[in-house]
Formats: structure tokens, C-alpha cells, sequence
């Protein structure tokens, strides 16, 4: 038996717009659209990126509290330059937390609000 991991998928308000900001963040292309369902492939060949709609949607809060929306999952992504690969997530659409665990990873927050790491490799 054979079971191979191809793609995380994440829910948004808007799937499309939030896969444009990953793609361009990424510099990964769309393979296909749809009005409430898009694909990004990883031209390397790994695991994929999925949007799709969710409808009610409700942002996730980072770092929660009792009470709060959870985040389910989060990306964790390996970058050679932290400060760099920060500023160019800005510049992609994201927003740094306030909150900040560790000195060698950047905690992110995407246009759906989902928290991502920018960590050191």
C-alpha cells in the first residue's frame, strides 16, 4: 500500500486571492482555478498548496485564548535570510505577529489570517 502526502489544503474566504499571495510569496504558480477552489504546485515537486472557500469563515487568532478561533495547522518555511524573507512577506500581503516564541523564526499572519513561520534553516 502506498500513501503519498500531495497537498495541504487551506480554507479562505477568498481562495483565490489568498493563493495569489502564496504563490507570489513562494514564487510557485497556480495550476488550477476555479471560483472556490485553487491549486499551487511546487515546482520542486513537493507537497502542494489547496484553497478553498469556507463559508462562514472566522480568522484564526495567534497566539489564541480561551474561547478564541484556533488556528488547525500552520506552514513552517525555511528561509536562508530571516530578516529578508520578513520584509519580502510584507511585501507579499502578510503581517508580522506581535507575539514572537523564538529569536530564529518570524511568525506571519496571511491576508486570511492564517499564522505561518518564517524559520531559519
Amino acid at each position: 500500500m502506498r500513501l503519498t502526502l500531495t497537498t495541504i489544503n487551506i480554507g479562505a474566504p477568498d481562495p483565490g486571492a489568498l493563493a495569489r499571495f502564496y504563490a507570489r510569496l513562494l514564487g510557485w504558480e497556480i495550476a488550477t482555478e476555479e471560483s472556490d477552489w485553487v491549486v499551487l504546485r511546487d515546482p520542486a515537486g513537493g507537497v502542494g498548496l489547496s484553497f478553498q472557500t469556507e463559508d462562514p469563515y472566522v480568522r484564526p487568532v495567534w497566539p489564541s485564548g480561551p474561547g478564541d478561533p484556533q488556528m488547525q495547522m500552520h506552514l513552517e518555511i525555511m528561509v536562508d535570510d530571516l530578516d529578508a524573507a520578513a520584509v519580502w512577506a510584507k511585501e507579499c500581503g502578510a503581517v508580522m505577529a506581535e507575539y514572537q516564541p523564538q529569536d530564529d523564526v518570524r511568525v506571519h499572519l496571511d491576508p486570511a489570517g492564517h499564522p505561518f513561520c518564517l524559520w531559519l534553516g
